[in-house]
């Protein structure tokens, strides 16, 4: 049975939430406030696609599973049909072939099934501010589909609101290494598989809070978070 939960997120001051990307290195995003971050349903979700330049890319999978109090409670996974042929060492990365996607539903219609499964729980992403968001904003236009606005975490957002300490890129590999989570058993770069590893990455960092005893995301101040790196295979 899919729990929901009737907590509700806040925009901060009721502005949407905005990324401001100042430089190839680092963003900031504000306006974005979650309240009592322990007892949420969570909607942890990925994307794969043909490449990471979200200018030129399309989408190629969507995963998602939602999330509480330590458990997954449901799975969603669906390819999508791509306006644009997977490169060949993005095949090789992500397992995902030019062939398995012909018969693959449209974007349109993967994204509508993805918003009934997430339904009003709140968003989380690895990079996703970065790449997942604008991604999906991207593609809604495109396909003429509203993006349905509601609360988004990115774990490396996340993470840095209680490391000041640290200016490091938060990269999936680096809160690996952090945490000491055991990644041996996940498919990496497939997003059903990614989403479950964001998931330990988010049990490990919200046990952290409650250590710290920080009970909200507020970021209505603003934050400044380091970008990924871009891969050598897209600077060449």
């Amino acid at each position: 049975m899919t729990i929901r939960n009737t907590n509700r997120w806040i925009v901060a001051e009721e502005r949407p939430m905005n990324i401001t990307f100042l430089s190839n290195e680092v963003y900031l995003v504000d306006g974005i406030r979650v309240d009592n971050l322990f007892d949420r349903l969570y909607c942890i979700f990925d994307l794969e696609g043909t490449g990471i330049l979200v200018e030129q890319e399309s989408i190629t999978q969507f995963g998602a599973i939602l999330y509480q109090n330590g458990r997954v409670l449901d799975t969603f996974t669906s390819l999508v049909n791509s306006s644009k042929p997977i490169p060949e060492a993005v095949r090789q990365l992500t397992g995902i072939s030019n062939e398995s996607l012909v018969d693959a539903p449209s974007y349109s219609e993967v994204y509508r099934r993805f918003i009934a499964f997430c339904g009003d729980a709140v968003l989380v992403s690895q990079a996703g501010y970065e790449y997942d968001i604008p991604m999906l904003k991207k593609h809604c236009h495109l396909h003429d589909v509203p993006y349905v606005e509601q609360a988004v975490i990115d774990t490396k957002a996340l993470f840095a609101a209680i490391h000041p300490e640290l200016d490091d890129v938060f990269s999936t590999d680096y809160l690996i290494a952090y945490y000491g989570i055991d990644d041996t058993d996940i498919k990496r770069h497939d997003a059903a598989g990614d989403c479950m590893l964001i998931s330990r990455i988010l049990m490990r960092i919200l046990a952290e809070y409650r250590t710290k005893q920080v009970a909200d995301f507020d970021l209505t101040e603003g934050l400044k978070v380091r970008r990924f790196i871009m891969p050598q295979m897209y600077l060449t």
